[in-house]
């Protein structure tokens, strides 16, 4: 008898948005729950949107289950969505609607966003994601990242506050950096 191994999950550090030849890479660690997540989300959303071709996303998963229920779930749906090539779409929906995250709006918000797999809530149930969501939070806390919203550019850590206006500046710090 064959033992079907299944379909390979592709990692969320292999997941990126944009141009794959950007010069820039902002890797963005999240809790779909936080406020400050959301709101950093914007700021992320609008470098991205503002430069064309020029800056790539990574989401990373970093939920902080102590304060927020729902926040794992969420996290390994932001995995699934990603196995469908719909992770962008279904992050900014779940940073919309981040009061209202469990299960059943979770599957609303895959359909809203585009994905037909009729296995996409079977696994979200069976945790089939948890795995990739704790190796994106201890891939963080070994990075020294203890809370969210965290934002490395090329692996720089961005430490200011959170504006549009700072974080384009500090990328183009990263970039002279880097052409030295």
């Amino acid at each position: 008898m064959a033992i079907s191994k299944g379909k390979e999950i592709i990692e969320p550090g292999d997941v990126f948005i944009g141009n794959k030849n950007a010069p820039v890479t902002i890797t963005f660690y999240v809790d779909y729950e936080s406020l400050a997540c959301a709101a950093a989300n914007e700021v992320v959303k609008a470098v991205y949107e503002i430069t064309p071709g020029r800056v790539r996303l990574n989401i990373r998963h970093f939920p902080l289950s102590n304060r927020h229920q729902k926040a794992m779930k969420a996290a390994e749906a932001a995995v699934a969505a990603s196995q469908e090539g719909k992770l962008w779409e279904l992050h900014n929906l779940m940073f919309y609607h981040r009061k209202q995250l469990g299960l059943i709006s979770l599957k609303k918000y895959a359909k809203e966003a585009g994905i037909s797999s009729m296995k996409f809530f079977d696994e979200l149930v069976n945790g089939r994601y948890a795995w990739q969501v704790r190796g994106d939070l201890m891939g963080a806390l070994g990075k020294g990242i203890r809370d969210v919203p965290a934002i490395l550019v090329n692996n720089h850590l961005f430490e200011e506050a959170v504006s549009v206006e700072n974080l384009e500046r500090f990328i183009q710090d990263v970039l002279a950096i880097s052409e030295e």
